[in-house]
């Protein structure tokens, strides 16, 4: 079995799509990734606003979003893995991406647990809080980064030439 083989028939895609390699895991990574960008932009507001309380509150929610979002993109993940042949540049890759993934999974558990512990007050989020926050974030920048290697420099789950070739035809239909 190819490499493209394999990646075509992976269970990951878009069942309407599969011709395609449309995974899931792009589209679910939008979220733990908006989310938790969003509860660093809360958390850093919490330390400006005279009643910080909505502020903290919603970099929780974030937070949790977040997470519930990131274990479902990981499971696509772990399927789209399956899908690369193992001894590759994209697969060591992958590997490191899922890895930092894994991380960021466990870091923004504690973050949760930690907040959930701290009782409602009109404070700002903590200098600890916000720092582990911040470190995430840049993780998930370095993990995004991987994200974007595995697909524009490897093409990991990118539909061949001639289907990407029928997107860029004068009036060409690519249903």
């Amino acid at each position: 079995m190819t490499p493209d083989t394999r990646r075509a028939n992976s269970p990951g895609g878009w069942p309407s799509a599969r011709a395609y390699r449309h995974p899931y895991h792009p589209a679910l990574v939008s979220i733990p990734i908006g989310a938790w960008s969003a509860s660093l932009i809360f958390d850093i507001a919490s330390r400006v606003v005279s009643a910080p309380e909505f502020l903290t509150a919603g970099s929780r929610w974030l937070i949790g979003i977040g997470i519930a979002g990131a274990v479902a993109a990981s499971v696509a993940g772990f399927v789209d893995l399956a899908a690369l042949p193992e001894g590759t540049a994209a697969y060591r890759t992958a590997c490191a991406h899922m890895a930092i993934n894994m991380l960021l999974i466990f870091a923004y558990v504690a973050n949760f647990g930690w907040r959930q512990r701290v009782p409602p007050r009109a404070a700002p989020v903590s200098a600890g809080m916000l720092a582990l926050s911040a470190v995430s974030i840049a993780l998930l920048a370095v993990s995004g980064f991987l994200g974007g290697r595995l697909t524009y420099r490897y093409g990991a789950h990118v539909a061949d030439e001639a289907t990407r070739a029928a997107g860029y035809r004068a009036g060409g239909r690519n249903a």
